[in-house]
Protein backbone atom coordinates (compact mmCIF):
# COMPACT_ATOMS: atom_id res chain seq x y z
CA UNK A 1 0.00 0.00 0.00
CA UNK A 2 1.01 3.49 -0.35
CA UNK A 3 1.41 5.67 3.30
CA UNK A 4 2.27 9.13 4.22
CA UNK A 5 4.42 9.37 7.01
CA UNK A 6 4.12 12.87 8.90
CA UNK A 7 7.58 13.17 10.74
CA UNK A 8 9.54 11.23 8.59
CA UNK A 9 12.93 12.34 9.82
CA UNK A 10 11.48 12.22 13.68
CA UNK A 11 12.39 10.02 15.82
CA UNK A 12 9.42 7.91 15.94
CA UNK A 13 8.37 8.62 12.09
CA UNK A 14 11.65 7.36 10.95
CA UNK A 15 11.13 3.86 12.87
CA UNK A 16 8.12 3.53 11.62
CA UNK A 17 9.44 4.42 8.14
CA UNK A 18 11.73 2.11 8.16
CA UNK A 19 9.36 -1.37 8.79
CA UNK A 20 6.56 -0.10 6.31
CA UNK A 21 9.70 0.25 3.61
CA UNK A 22 11.17 -3.23 4.54
CA UNK A 23 7.54 -4.98 4.49
CA UNK A 24 7.47 -3.85 0.76
CA UNK A 25 5.51 -0.36 1.05
CA UNK A 26 5.56 2.77 -0.52
CA UNK A 27 6.09 5.71 1.89
CA UNK A 28 6.21 9.42 1.39
CA UNK A 29 7.33 10.99 4.12
CA UNK A 30 7.17 14.60 4.84
CA UNK A 31 8.66 16.72 7.49
CA UNK A 32 9.63 20.58 7.99
CA UNK A 33 13.28 19.96 9.20
CA UNK A 34 12.39 22.46 11.97
CA UNK A 35 15.38 23.35 14.26
CA UNK A 36 13.61 22.30 17.70
CA UNK A 37 16.43 20.33 17.89
CA UNK A 38 19.38 19.09 15.94
CA UNK A 39 19.11 19.09 11.85
CA UNK A 40 21.83 17.29 11.45
CA UNK A 41 20.11 14.20 13.56
CA UNK A 42 16.82 14.42 11.05
CA UNK A 43 18.78 14.23 7.96
CA UNK A 44 20.92 11.64 9.06
CA UNK A 45 17.81 9.48 10.29
CA UNK A 46 16.60 10.38 6.55
CA UNK A 47 19.65 9.31 4.96
CA UNK A 48 18.49 6.28 6.66
CA UNK A 49 15.50 6.09 4.66
CA UNK A 50 16.60 7.47 1.23
CA UNK A 51 18.42 4.49 -0.21
CA UNK A 52 14.75 2.90 -0.60
CA UNK A 53 13.50 2.84 -3.83
CA UNK A 54 10.13 2.95 -2.23
CA UNK A 55 10.88 6.26 -0.28
CA UNK A 56 9.98 9.51 -0.92
CA UNK A 57 10.51 12.97 0.82
CA UNK A 58 9.09 15.43 0.59
CA UNK A 59 9.70 19.07 2.87
CA UNK A 60 6.87 20.21 3.53
CA UNK A 61 5.09 22.17 6.97
CA UNK A 62 1.94 20.78 7.85
CA UNK A 63 0.66 24.49 8.54
CA UNK A 64 0.96 25.24 5.22
CA UNK A 65 -2.56 24.27 3.69
CA UNK A 66 -2.12 24.73 0.26
CA UNK A 67 0.81 22.25 0.12
CA UNK A 68 -0.66 19.66 2.26
CA UNK A 69 -3.77 19.73 0.12
CA UNK A 70 -1.87 19.73 -3.52
CA UNK A 71 -0.12 16.70 -1.65
CA UNK A 72 -2.83 14.63 -0.65
CA UNK A 73 -4.47 15.20 -4.44
CA UNK A 74 -1.45 14.17 -5.78
CA UNK A 75 -0.44 11.08 -4.21
CA UNK A 76 -3.84 9.12 -3.53
CA UNK A 77 -2.72 8.23 0.18
CA UNK A 78 -4.49 4.79 1.05
CA UNK A 79 -3.36 4.87 4.63
CA UNK A 80 -1.86 7.50 6.26
CA UNK A 81 0.16 7.80 9.99
CA UNK A 82 0.62 11.44 11.88
CA UNK A 83 3.53 11.35 13.87
CA UNK A 84 4.72 15.05 12.52
CA UNK A 85 4.17 17.64 15.80
CA UNK A 86 5.47 20.30 17.91
CA UNK A 87 6.71 18.37 20.77
CA UNK A 88 7.96 18.77 24.35
CA UNK A 89 5.69 19.38 27.28
CA UNK A 90 7.97 21.89 28.36
CA UNK A 91 8.43 24.37 25.39
CA UNK A 92 5.01 24.60 25.00
CA UNK A 93 4.70 26.72 28.13
CA UNK A 94 7.09 29.18 26.50
CA UNK A 95 5.91 29.26 22.88
CA UNK A 96 2.29 28.04 22.96
CA UNK A 97 1.74 29.70 18.93
CA UNK A 98 4.20 26.77 17.72
CA UNK A 99 2.33 24.03 19.29
CA UNK A 100 -1.15 25.92 17.53
CA UNK A 101 0.63 25.88 13.87
CA UNK A 102 1.85 22.60 13.95
CA UNK A 103 -0.77 20.33 16.37
CA UNK A 104 -3.87 21.73 15.87
CA UNK A 105 -4.16 23.72 12.00
CA UNK A 106 -1.53 21.12 10.83
CA UNK A 107 -3.55 18.51 12.08
CA UNK A 108 -6.53 20.02 10.54
CA UNK A 109 -5.12 20.03 7.33
CA UNK A 110 -3.85 16.49 7.64
CA UNK A 111 -7.93 15.88 8.47
CA UNK A 112 -9.18 17.27 5.58
CA UNK A 113 -6.47 15.54 3.36
CA UNK A 114 -7.95 12.27 4.49
CA UNK A 115 -11.46 13.63 4.34
CA UNK A 116 -11.19 14.20 0.29
CA UNK A 117 -8.85 12.05 -0.95
CA UNK A 118 -10.76 8.92 0.76
CA UNK A 119 -7.91 7.76 3.15
CA UNK A 120 -8.52 3.88 4.20
CA UNK A 121 -7.16 5.13 7.74
CA UNK A 122 -5.54 7.74 10.26
CA UNK A 123 -3.41 7.03 12.90
CA UNK A 124 -2.11 9.79 14.88
CA UNK A 125 -0.15 10.31 17.42
CA UNK A 126 -1.60 11.12 20.97
CA UNK A 127 0.01 11.66 24.10
CA UNK A 128 0.11 9.95 27.67
CA UNK A 129 0.50 13.76 28.70
CA UNK A 130 -3.61 14.05 27.98
CA UNK A 131 -3.95 12.20 31.52
CA UNK A 132 -3.02 15.28 33.22
CA UNK A 133 -4.21 15.75 36.86
CA UNK A 134 -5.38 12.01 36.86
CA UNK A 135 -4.25 10.36 40.14
CA UNK A 136 -5.24 6.80 40.23
CA UNK A 137 -2.85 4.46 38.53
CA UNK A 138 -2.60 2.61 35.26
CA UNK A 139 -3.96 5.33 33.15
CA UNK A 140 -7.10 3.60 31.46
CA UNK A 141 -8.42 4.61 28.09
CA UNK A 142 -11.51 4.62 30.31
CA UNK A 143 -10.07 7.45 32.54
CA UNK A 144 -11.75 10.95 31.55
CA UNK A 145 -8.79 13.73 30.33
CA UNK A 146 -10.43 16.58 30.62
CA UNK A 147 -7.89 18.22 32.70
CA UNK A 148 -4.58 18.72 31.06
CA UNK A 149 -1.74 20.56 32.90
CA UNK A 150 0.24 21.60 29.89
CA UNK A 151 -0.56 23.62 26.33
CA UNK A 152 1.26 20.74 24.89
CA UNK A 153 -1.18 17.79 26.18
CA UNK A 154 -4.17 20.17 25.55
CA UNK A 155 -3.63 20.32 21.79
CA UNK A 156 -3.22 16.40 22.00
CA UNK A 157 -6.58 16.20 23.97
CA UNK A 158 -7.90 18.29 20.62
CA UNK A 159 -6.27 16.04 18.36
CA UNK A 160 -8.62 13.07 19.74
CA UNK A 161 -11.82 15.41 20.03
CA UNK A 162 -11.02 16.71 16.13
CA UNK A 163 -10.43 13.29 15.26
CA UNK A 164 -13.71 12.04 16.28
CA UNK A 165 -15.32 14.93 14.81
CA UNK A 166 -14.12 13.81 11.60
CA UNK A 167 -15.12 10.02 12.23
CA UNK A 168 -18.44 10.87 12.98
CA UNK A 169 -19.50 13.61 10.02
CA UNK A 170 -17.29 11.75 6.79
CA UNK A 171 -16.76 7.63 8.51
CA UNK A 172 -13.05 8.44 7.91
CA UNK A 173 -11.46 5.53 10.30
CA UNK A 174 -8.92 7.14 13.11
CA UNK A 175 -6.72 5.64 15.61
CA UNK A 176 -5.47 7.67 18.45
CA UNK A 177 -2.16 7.19 19.67
CA UNK A 178 -1.38 7.71 23.18
CA UNK A 179 2.62 7.04 23.70
CA UNK A 180 4.05 7.17 27.04
CA UNK A 181 7.83 8.02 27.28
CA UNK A 182 9.88 6.87 24.13
CA UNK A 183 12.86 6.19 24.49
CA UNK A 184 15.68 4.49 22.72
CA UNK A 185 18.73 4.59 20.20
CA UNK A 186 18.00 7.81 17.14
CA UNK A 187 16.08 9.60 19.85
CA UNK A 188 15.57 13.12 20.30
CA UNK A 189 17.93 15.17 21.78
CA UNK A 190 15.78 17.24 24.38
CA UNK A 191 14.44 14.07 26.00
CA UNK A 192 15.94 12.97 29.61
CA UNK A 193 18.07 9.73 28.43
CA UNK A 194 19.51 11.91 25.45
CA UNK A 195 20.30 15.15 27.94
CA UNK A 196 22.07 12.88 30.75
CA UNK A 197 23.57 10.97 28.70
CA UNK A 198 25.99 13.84 27.12
CA UNK A 199 25.96 15.48 30.30
CA UNK A 200 27.66 12.52 32.30
CA UNK A 201 30.20 11.75 29.60
CA UNK A 202 31.24 15.50 29.40
CA UNK A 203 31.55 15.33 32.79
CA UNK A 204 28.39 17.54 33.70
CA UNK A 205 25.79 17.43 36.10
CA UNK A 206 22.29 16.27 35.32
CA UNK A 207 19.56 17.81 36.24
CA UNK A 208 17.28 15.59 38.33
CA UNK A 209 13.32 17.51 39.13
CA UNK A 210 11.20 16.87 41.94
CA UNK A 211 14.80 15.11 43.48
CA UNK A 212 14.00 12.12 41.45
CA UNK A 213 10.50 11.27 42.98
CA UNK A 214 8.96 10.62 39.66
CA UNK A 215 8.09 7.39 37.81
CA UNK A 216 7.21 6.51 34.42
CA UNK A 217 6.38 4.11 32.03
CA UNK A 218 9.44 4.29 29.77
CA UNK A 219 8.38 2.52 26.60
CA UNK A 220 11.13 1.30 23.88
CA UNK A 221 10.75 2.87 20.79
CA UNK A 222 11.19 -0.93 18.75
CA UNK A 223 7.76 -1.71 20.62
CA UNK A 224 6.24 1.53 19.95
CA UNK A 225 7.06 0.94 15.99
CA UNK A 226 5.90 -2.73 16.30
CA UNK A 227 2.38 -1.83 18.14
CA UNK A 228 1.85 1.23 14.90
CA UNK A 229 2.72 -1.20 12.30
CA UNK A 230 -0.11 -3.93 13.83
CA UNK A 231 -2.15 -1.82 14.45
CA UNK A 232 -2.86 0.09 10.89
CA UNK A 233 -4.31 -3.12 9.85
CA UNK A 234 -6.62 -2.66 12.98
CA UNK A 235 -8.80 -0.21 11.57
CA UNK A 236 -12.01 0.80 13.25
CA UNK A 237 -15.64 0.21 12.26
CA UNK A 238 -18.82 1.67 12.67
CA UNK A 239 -20.40 0.34 16.00
CA UNK A 240 -24.37 0.86 15.70
CA UNK A 241 -25.00 -0.22 19.10
CA UNK A 242 -22.25 2.14 20.92
CA UNK A 243 -24.03 4.86 22.98
CA UNK A 244 -22.59 7.69 25.18
CA UNK A 245 -24.15 6.45 28.09
CA UNK A 246 -22.99 2.81 28.27
CA UNK A 247 -19.98 2.68 25.46
CA UNK A 248 -16.60 2.73 25.89
CA UNK A 249 -15.07 6.06 26.27
CA UNK A 250 -11.81 4.74 24.08
CA UNK A 251 -14.85 4.37 21.10
CA UNK A 252 -17.29 5.19 19.16
CA UNK A 253 -20.59 4.99 17.25
CA UNK A 254 -17.97 6.47 14.58
CA UNK A 255 -15.30 4.36 13.09
CA UNK A 256 -12.94 6.02 16.11
CA UNK A 257 -10.59 4.31 18.86
CA UNK A 258 -7.84 5.15 21.14
CA UNK A 259 -5.19 2.93 22.27
CA UNK A 260 -2.44 3.50 25.04
CA UNK A 261 0.96 2.33 23.87
CA UNK A 262 3.69 2.07 27.05
CA UNK A 263 5.14 -0.74 28.79
CA UNK A 264 2.57 -1.38 31.55
CA UNK A 265 5.75 -1.18 34.44
CA UNK A 266 6.57 2.46 35.50
CA UNK A 267 9.94 2.86 37.16
CA UNK A 268 11.26 5.44 39.06
CA UNK A 269 13.35 8.01 37.60
CA UNK A 270 16.11 7.50 39.83
CA UNK A 271 16.40 3.36 38.66
CA UNK A 272 16.30 4.91 35.03
CA UNK A 273 19.07 6.83 35.78
CA UNK A 274 20.87 3.93 37.09
CA UNK A 275 20.46 2.16 34.04
CA UNK A 276 22.35 4.59 32.32
CA UNK A 277 24.85 4.46 35.10
CA UNK A 278 25.41 1.17 34.26
CA UNK A 279 25.21 1.29 30.74
CA UNK A 280 27.88 4.10 30.34
CA UNK A 281 30.27 2.84 33.32
CA UNK A 282 29.99 6.10 34.70
CA UNK A 283 27.95 7.23 38.63
CA UNK A 284 26.49 10.66 37.05
CA UNK A 285 26.71 13.65 39.34
CA UNK A 286 23.12 14.55 39.98
CA UNK A 287 21.74 18.40 40.56
CA UNK A 288 18.67 17.76 42.50
CA UNK A 289 16.18 20.17 41.96
CA UNK A 290 12.13 21.05 42.15
CA UNK A 291 8.95 19.75 39.97
CA UNK A 292 8.86 21.43 37.13
CA UNK A 293 5.49 23.18 35.27
CA UNK A 294 3.68 20.86 33.30
CA UNK A 295 5.38 17.65 34.79
CA UNK A 296 3.21 14.98 36.18
CA UNK A 297 4.41 12.34 39.13
CA UNK A 298 3.84 9.03 37.28
CA UNK A 299 2.44 7.60 34.56
CA UNK A 300 1.45 4.37 34.34
CA UNK A 301 -0.34 2.49 31.04
CA UNK A 302 -3.06 -0.01 30.67
CA UNK A 303 -2.42 -1.62 27.77
CA UNK A 304 -4.75 -4.64 27.92
CA UNK A 305 -7.31 -3.31 25.24
CA UNK A 306 -4.06 -3.04 23.09
CA UNK A 307 -3.06 -6.36 23.42
CA UNK A 308 -6.40 -7.62 22.78
CA UNK A 309 -6.50 -6.50 19.44
CA UNK A 310 -2.79 -6.92 18.19
CA UNK A 311 -1.70 -10.10 20.63
CA UNK A 312 1.50 -7.59 21.50
CA UNK A 313 2.42 -5.06 23.87
CA UNK A 314 5.76 -3.05 24.74
CA UNK A 315 7.56 -5.17 27.11
CA UNK A 316 11.20 -4.42 26.60
CA UNK A 317 13.56 -4.49 30.07
CA UNK A 318 14.98 -0.61 31.02
CA UNK A 319 17.65 -2.08 31.09
CA UNK A 320 18.25 -3.34 27.96
CA UNK A 321 16.69 -0.27 26.06
CA UNK A 322 19.28 1.96 27.48
CA UNK A 323 22.29 0.17 27.21
CA UNK A 324 21.19 0.14 23.45
CA UNK A 325 20.86 3.59 23.56
CA UNK A 326 23.98 3.88 24.55
CA UNK A 327 25.87 1.94 22.26
CA UNK A 328 24.22 3.92 19.63
CA UNK A 329 25.38 7.25 20.97
CA UNK A 330 28.71 6.19 20.86
CA UNK A 331 28.51 4.92 17.44
CA UNK A 332 27.33 7.94 16.30
CA UNK A 333 28.94 10.57 18.64
CA UNK A 334 32.32 8.98 18.76
CA UNK A 335 35.16 10.81 21.17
Amino acid sequence: MKYLVTGAAGFIGFYVSRLLLTAGHTVVGIDNLNDYYDVNLKLARLAQLENKDNFQFIKLDLADRAGMAALFEKQHFERVIHLAAQAGVRYSIENPLAYADSNLIGFVNILEGCRYNKVGHLLYASSSSVYGLNNKQPFSTEDSVDHPISFYAATKKANELMAHSYSHLYGLPTTGLRFFTVYGPWGRPDMALFKFTKAILAGDSIDVYNHGEMRRDFTYIDDIAETIIRLQDVVPAVDDSWTVEHGSLASSSAPYKVYNIGNNDPISLMTYIQALESALGVEAHKNMLPMQAGDVLETSADTQPLYEVINFRPETPVEEGVKNFVDWYRTFYPG
